[in-house]
């Protein structure tokens, strides 16, 4: 039978059990695709929609997470570290795939360096020192917190970090995670209160 024959209520029930049939062959609710399109679209395998019903991860591409520097970037805490890493030439690293760790010191970690430390260290003249420094907080490969253990962890600077893991808190090199598994699309951020200086640039 031809749609174009049928009185137009009969249309929109015939367009209905499409639906219905379309959703038990996938696997999808049918309310789902009738009352949250955009639900279903941006679904993940572990999101739940209504209850305990899962739906399945859609075949359309997530978007992808932003990079450690936008992150930092785009973080009011992290400004001083952000200028630091644009002094250094650092930036298109920690914008490449990485993954890295990177110990993040905010602003009021820098801000606790003895007075004129910061103003030094971003001079031209001192950039080995500021990217010595900077790379001393950062960890090749993407480390969560529930990874970590007590001990020496390499860096890229190569000198490594004394981590601490004690009564469910962190510490490297004294400083303490004070944030931690912020997930970036080329590895994950930790915000720490100290800004962490090798032995030969202090």
């Amino acid at each position: 039978m031809k749609h174009q024959n049928l009185p137009s209520w009969m249309k929109q029930l015939t367009g209905f059990a499409g639906v219905i049939g379309a959703s038990a062959l996938i696997g999808f609710p049918a309310w789902a695709h009738i009352n949250s399109n955009t639900t279903v679209a941006s679904a993940t395998p572990t999101q739940q929609v209504a209850g305990n019903v899962k739906i399945a991860a859609s075949p359309a591409p997530m978007a992808a997470a932003k990079d450690i520097v936008a992150i930092a970037s785009g973080d009011a805490q992290f400004k001083t570290l952000t200028k630091a890493l644009t002094a250094a030439g650092l930036v298109p690293t920690l914008q490449g795939n990485g993954p890295f760790t990177v110990f993040a010191p905010t602003d009021a970690a820098f801000a606790a360096l003895p007075k004129g430390t910061l103003d030094d260290l971003l001079k031209p003249a001192n950039k080995a020192k500021l990217v010595k420094i900077l790379t001393y907080h950062v960890v090749s490969g993407s480390v969560l917190s529930t990874s970590l253990k007590s001990g020496d962890v390499p860096t890229v600077e190569k000198t490594p970090l004394k981590v601490v893991v004690s009564g469910g808190k962190v510490t490297v090199e004294g400083a303490n995670v004070i944030k931690a598994d912020i997930k970036a699309s080329n590895g994950v951020i930790h915000v720490i209160d100290k800004v962490l200086i090798p032995a030969d640039a202090k």
